[in-house]
């Protein structure tokens, strides 16, 4: 066994440094089409941290891997992190693997720290999404896919991962992305050996000890961890019936031919040459076996690349079964920078790069995290904030290994890395070369924050400590765009994604900015509709003095409420802003200096506190119905005249409905507590939406529409997973131990303390999740208390 290998002390931070040289000393020949910028994304509690410390452990970064449940990972090296074993920052590791880097970036699960995907899924180029195979497509799983979708990253590998778990089950894993509409044409690239003793099928033993690559036509035996065999399989049926590591008689043997066959059979529909060359082989049953890997790869990566196809891999990031395979895999069909739409390409192109994220750190000060999307950086250049227009200047170019930093000379097209001393750069702005042309300063797509949807009052503990508890605030909405900080009637309120958002929230102002404060009551964050009332005549003009002269601005608007089938845009928090000509507009931060920008700043402005209830106003279209030019108007009124004409309209509306933010809840709890659990959804105004036996078809109710078809998509029988195909039924005395799911959708306000009151309901035994379920109207009397709630009634 090589020094890598062995499973010695030496910490994985010894190894890297050890490793670096070799690393490293390739950096400067940089073969673009070799780098993978990918991320790990997935529904809390899928394996994303376990799948990158065994991807870290495979590829020789760490020597031994660390484990969620002791807090000892790579990538979540927050103390709050290894303190509630969940991921809350997405954490970036450059990986060397066989010819390939793979640029990985680790993301949250939980649906509070979404912010961290957002951003993540706005620079990578391709996604390995883990399901838990036991629990199948669930709510954030879905959640993740639309970002994703949102940003434009087509090419996906899924994994199903926990394989080793009693009732985990390939077949019904399959069968959810079909019903919750992942993806049409998915793709099984492996199929799992749970035992290779055939006994164990029959008694529904759960595991999995090996995998066949139905492509490259391989066994993956693991007898441990370290220990693995690897083989070819025979090109004919008689010569798979005599292999000696898979008993005669074995189940998965006579399955192995026709999952092949028909994963050629479904890459042909995608691929005329692949469908010839299948037409012209013999009709006898090995005819397919003879179809070298290779031959397959071209046709594969080319649907992968077109996102045609969903390919499917398996295992178990837990015991390192199946990672070898997946980084392969990821290797050969995830796209590099060169195989995605970007700026063209030359030896001098112009520097262009995007700040995805931006961290403070005691030690170093701001650390902005780039994608490089045309050019080279190096430490000598001088980069210009596009957005801020500001010029901005490098200390320092990292890689950065989640905690531990490796500084570099530079950073080519296509990497990511880190830069050091940037004073003015947020989450999303563009940074280009501040020599290069003016053509080169347009604006990279913004990355949009989720929705806050909770707030609290932050109450500094004396007069001295509001100046440092503010600029803390600054610094860490700086941090994470999807806090929102603003002052109500002489609060500061910050707003949050969630209850745990907040917590963690509060516990960084304390740790990382050391400023005394304490935090009010927790509250939902309400929304106001526009009211029916009419404009009054020449509402869009407005008149002011400004040096001497006396100026006339007029803004003509179109405003009213988003009919049912418009769709807000989350960048303007629920409402639509659209141009002259109906397109939407982008929000005010992310365009350059112009009319159009100040004259979106000044809706902004408007759409943010309502005259009525000071709450930011949602579900409000409003067209801005003649381009705005300077001759209107000097741009430093434009933002102030387009804020008051619209304030007055939304004030001539009158006070219009009030909105709550709802959650799709998802209960699991005993058969016995299922009763006492429904009773409680409903009498806080929730509303069952499902009751299953399981919780394998993850739910959040805008399933309106039926699951895609299984027709020519090959599923696994159910036997391939022998514990997740076993009877489920029990007998009378067991029927209490019997776990049901209940679905169903609540207001928040209703369950931010739900934890306490559902361990009461189910004696200890229940656990249930949350995700966003968007904003909607309240009755009349909930109106009113809302209204006397946020003292305005």
């Amino acid at each position: 066994m090589s020094f890598l290998r062995c499973r010695s002390k030496i910490s994985g931070w010894t190894l890297l440094k050890t490793l670096s040289t070799r690393r490293y000393a390739s950096h400067s020949s940089h073969d673009t089409s070799k780098i993978r910028n990918m991320a790990l994304v997935a529904h809390i509690d899928s394996g994303k941290t376990t799948l990158t410390e065994s991807i870290l452990l495979k590829s020789s970064y760490l020597s031994s891997s660390g484990s969620v449940d002791t807090g000892s990972t790579t990538t979540d090296f927050l103390p709050v992190e290894r303190e509630r074993g969940i991921t809350i920052q997405s954490a970036s590791i450059p990986v060397k693997w066989k010819d390939w880097t793979f640029n990985l970036i680790d993301t949250p699960g939980h649906a509070d720290f979404g912010m961290e995907v957002e951003s993540a899924s706005r620079v990578v180029d391709g996604a390995v999404v883990l399901i838990d195979s036991v629990e199948g497509v669930e709510s954030q799983t879905k959640g993740v896919w639309k970002q994703l979708d949102r940003y434009g990253v087509g090419t996906r590998i899924m994994f199903l991962n926990k394989l080793d778990r009693t009732g985990s089950s390939v077949k019904l894993s399959m069968e959810s992305l079909l019903s919750n509409r992942l993806h049409p044409h998915p793709l099984m690239i492996t199929l799992p050996i749970a035992s290779f003793d055939p006994q164990d099928y029959a008694q529904a033993e759960p595991g999995i000890q090996g995998l066949v690559d139905l492509v490259k036509w391989e066994l993956w035996k693991w007898n441990t961890p370290e220990d693995i065999t690897r083989m070819p399989l025979p090109r004919t049926v008689d010569g798979l019936n005599q292999l000696s590591i898979i008993p005669a008689g074995h189940p998965v043997l006579p399955e192995l031919v026709s999952a092949r066959a028909q994963l050629l059979e479904n890459l042909s529909m995608f691929s005329e040459e692949l469908m010839e060359q299948l037409l012209s082989l013999p009709s006898d049953q090995s005819s397919y076996l003879g179809i070298e890997g290779s031959d397959i790869m071209s046709y594969l990566r080319k649907s992968s690349l077109s996102n045609e196809i969903l390919p499917v891999l398996c295992g178990s990031a837990a015991k390192n079964i199946g990672t070898d395979v997946l980084m392969d895999y990821i290797g050969e069909l995830l796209p590099s920078p060169l195989d995605v739409v970007h700026d063209e390409q030359s030896k001098n192109a112009p520097l262009r790069m995007l700040a995805w994220k931006v961290n403070w750190d005691k030690r170093r000060g701001w650390m902005t995290f780039v994608r490089i999307y045309s050019g080279t950086l190096t430490r000598q250049s001088n980069i210009f904030n596009t957005n801020q227009n500001q010029k901005e200047r490098i200390s320092k170019l990292l890689l950065l290994y989640a905690s531990e930093i490796q500084e570099v000379d530079e950073l080519p097209f296509g990497s990511v890395g880190v830069i050091l001393g940037l004073k003015y750069t947020r989450t999303g702005d563009t940074l280009v070369s501040a020599s290069g042309p003016a053509s080169s300063r347009s604006i990279l797509r913004d990355i949009t924050p989720p929705t806050a949807v909770i707030s609290a009052s932050v109450i500094p503990q004396s007069h001295s400590d509001l100046e440092p508890v503010q600029e803390a605030l600054e610094s860490l909405s700086r941090t994470d765009p999807s806090v929102r900080v603003d002052a109500q009637e002489g609060q500061i309120l910050v707003h949050g994604l969630g209850a745990l958002h907040l917590e963690i929230v509060e516990g960084r102002l304390r740790d990382e900015w050391d400023v005394n404060f304490e935090f009010g009551r927790r509250r939902v964050s309400y929304r106001e509709g526009l009211g029916a009332g009419l404009p009054s005549q020449g509402w869009e003009i407005w008149e002011t003095d400004a040096g001497g002269k006396h100026i006339t601005v007029s803004i003509p608007l179109d405003v009213r409420p988003l009919q049912e089938g418009d769709e807000g845009d989350p960048i303007w928090d629920g409402n639509l802003v659209l141009d002259e000509k109906g397109r939407r507009v982008p929000s005010p931060e992310s365009m350059s200096t112009t009319p159009l920008a100040h004259v979106a700043e000044g809706i902004a402005s408007a759409l943010s506190n309502s005259p009525h209830s000071s709450l930011p106003l949602t579900h409000v279209r409003v067209q801005i119905k003649e381009r705005p030019t300077s001759a209107m108007a000097p741009s430093a009124i434009l933002t102030g005249a387009t804020s008051y004409i619209l304030r007055r309209r939304i004030r001539e509306a009158g006070l219009g409905p009030v909105m709550e933010p709802y959650v799709h809840i998802k209960i699991s709890v005993n058969e016995s507590n299922l009763g006492k659990v429904v009773k409680d959804l409903t009498e806080h105004n929730g509303e069952v939406l499902d009751l299953g036996t399981g919780s394998v078809v993850g739910l959040d109710g805008n399933d309106d529409v039926s699951g895609y078809s299984e027709n020519g998509v090959y599923i696994p029988p159910s036997w391939i997973s022998p514990s997740g195909s076993a009877s489920t039924s029990h007998d009378s005395a067991g029927s209490s131990r019997v776990k049901r799911s209940v679905h169903g959708l609540a207001p928040l306000s209703q369950f931010l303390d739900y934890s306490s009151r559902l361990r009461a309901l189910s004696e200890g035994h229940g656990s249930f999740e949350m995700v966003n379920a968007g904003f909607r109207g309240v009755s009349e009397l909930r109106k009113l208390e809302i209204l006397k709630e946020i003292g305005r009634a």
